[in-house]
């Protein structure tokens, strides 16, 4: 009986993990986000984390690692396939960051605290809410995973979930960091066949909202772009979360200067066939 019991129990494990929004692992889930299924390494894993395959309706648009107790993403990693269309205005939040027994798909705030009887306090405890990025000066609402890197309109609309978010630099939003964004990365996948993208923020010294989401001190993105067979290349982007500058690096430079502003092991973002220089 004991066994048929752990059996049962495992089975669920499994049926879990291959459903699942906030996961135990992202490659069991979502590995089609990773360049060769390989997420960065651990040096970039928060005391308290989550993982989330970020679930919209009834598909997977891309991974992040989340930072429970600074209420903001560590990483979002996606494809990059830009297309048309117009940028969305609804803001979502995770369910199953309050609890499993939530749905498996983002939904609004007011679908929560009405449809599923989740209070305003539950949602707080769980993740950073709306609420907490109104009556900011000099900040905005900055997402690691840009909508416009994205070709259709569920696609933008995923990207609009309070857990992409962390609180940016407005200068920097929307000036050096939205020209390589739009501009940059336009040039530099030219001739990629797929363009794996991981973005990220390091952890500040400062918050908003009365200390409950954290204001990072750097945002940084990476690429890695395959161009045919056996060829890749690869970049990233480094900024202060305070000017209007972005500097362009090899990944090896990315990855090195991550590892000095974490001060854990070393930072690896992609697979190692991935050039560094």
């Amino acid at each position: 009986m004991m066994l048929l019991l752990l059996l049962l129990q495992v089975l669920a494990s499994c049926l879990w993990l291959g459903h699942g929004e906030v996961v135990t692992s992202l490659i069991s889930t979502c590995p089609q986000f990773f360049f060769q299924k390989t997420p960065p390494n651990a040096a970039l894993t928060p005391q308290n984390p989550a993982w989330i395959c970020q679930r919209y309706g009834n598909k997977y648009y891309f991974a992040t690692l989340y930072d429970r107790s600074r209420r903001i993403p560590v990483y979002s990693a996606y494809l990059y396939q830009p297309g048309p269309g117009k940028r969305p205005n609804t803001w979502m939040v995770e369910p199953q960051l309050v609890g499993p027994n939530y749905p498996k798909t983002m939904e609004k705030e007011w679908t929560l605290l009405n449809h599923f009887k989740v209070s305003l306090e539950q949602l707080s405890k769980s993740q950073a809410l709306l609420q907490d990025y109104k009556n900011l000066t000099g900040l905005n609402r900055g997402h690691l995973n840009p909508n416009g890197h994205h070709e259709d309109n569920s696609s933008r609309k995923a990207t609009f979930t309070l857990t992409n978010i962390v609180p940016q630099d407005a200068k920097l939003n929307g000036g050096a960091w939205n020209n390589y964004e739009q501009q940059t990365m336009m040039r530099m996948t030219q001739g990629c066949n797929n363009t794996y993208v991981v973005v990220g923020a390091v952890p500040g010294k400062s918050y908003i909202s009365n200390g409950r989401v954290n204001k990072p001190s750097f945002i940084w993105s990476s690429a890695c772009c395959e161009l045919g067979r056996n060829n890749t290349k690869a970049w990233g982007v480094i900024a202060e979360n305070n000017r209007d500058e972005v500097e362009l690096l090899t990944l090896g430079e990315l990855e090195e200067t991550l590892s000095l502003l974490y001060g854990r092991e070393s930072v690896s973002l992609f697979h190692s066939a991935c050039p560094r220089e």
